[in-house]
């Protein structure tokens, strides 16, 4: 079967060659045909796990559409699959960032942000960090097509990546700008979800002023002072302003902080607050620790003789 693919591949090079030949009465190559080949050939090489060939396949194919000046096909998949057989993935996601260049110069943008998603994911568990650049990239143009919705899911992506590689400055630029587009196109509920992760990656960065910031400027989305997600925000900046680590992880633990993506959920139930969660002694007991028991008796008794006549 191998074998049979193989012929049938290098039969389709053979005529890929030919129609790329020019004579006395061709004077043009046929870009076109050849391109049409050479993609038959990659396909069946890819057949025949023969991966290094059917990659080169497709580079020729390739080659050929952008020397006709013509439409590109998404060739991007056999290539791929190709060397992601090889375990050559960096240089497989090249290739797609290089198709995506051709989609964009080409007029096909979604196109283009489709091929960077795809290379996105095929990279995400070997290099988050350039699998987080092809994600905003491809959120930057679909952003720019106003497909805000697809924009608004690789930003998704990029932000999650972030916090589980504990790029939390990055991670809050990412969040903030989700939250902007949400609310420009008015869901509301979401916004309120983006400003509970603001808040713990904050709060993760050890900057409760930014955190509490983000609670008061989120004021001004509709509907969010009195919701449900603004009351338990409160609560959280309370009792880490206090110190008071079970208030802190009483709210972390609530079904609204849990059911988050697991990246946040994570956050919220790793936060700890300053201090080690010794909760601050009001100014009063503080001073009453340092007088000692005896004063605080004494104290005690002033009042009882105060009263002791009676209230006549």
């Amino acid at each position: 079967m191998a074998a049979q693919k193989i012929n049938e591949a290098l039969e389709h090079i053979a005529k890929a060659e030919k129609y790329l030949k020019t004579g006395f009465l061709k004077w043009k190559p046929d870009y076109d045909s050849a391109a049409t080949e050479y993609g038959k050939a990659a396909v069946a090489f890819k057949n025949a796990k023969q991966f290094d060939q059917a990659r080169e396949a497709c580079l020729r194919e390739a080659e050929a559409h952008e020397n006709n000046k013509a439409s590109i096909p998404d060739n991007s998949v056999p290539v791929t699959v190709a060397l992601k057989e090889m375990q050559r993935l960096p240089e497989a996601v090249q290739l797609i960032e290089k198709a995506s260049m051709m989609y964009l110069e080409n007029g096909t943008p979604d196109t283009a942000a489709i091929a960077l998603e795809r290379a996105g994911k095929l990279i995400e568990n070997v290099s988050p960090e350039k699998a987080v650049q092809l994600y905003q990239q491809a959120a930057s143009v679909f952003e720019n097509e106003e497909r805000l919705r697809q924009a608004l899911e690789m930003l998704g992506k990029a932000s999650r990546l972030l916090v589980r590689g504990r790029r939390l400055d990055e991670a809050a630029l990412s969040l903030q700008k989700e939250k902007s587009i949400y609310k420009e196109i008015e869901n509301y509920p979401t916004c309120y979800k983006k400003t509970i992760a603001q808040v713990l990656v904050h709060l993760h960065r050890n900057d409760y002023v930014a955190a509490e910031r983000c609670v008061r400027e989120s004021y001004s989305i509709p509907g969010f002072n009195g919701s449900e997600d603004c009351a338990a925000l409160e609560q959280l900046l309370e009792g880490y302003d206090q110190q008071d680590q079970d208030q802190v992880s009483e709210v972390c633990n609530s079904p609204l902080f849990k059911y988050m993506d697991n990246d946040y959920a994570k956050l919220g139930l790793t936060l700890v607050v300053p201090g080690g969660g010794i909760k601050k002694k009001s100014p009063n007991a503080t001073q009453d620790k340092a007088r000692g028991p005896a004063a605080v008796g004494s104290k005690a008794d002033e009042e009882e003789d105060e009263y002791s006549g009676g209230l006549c």
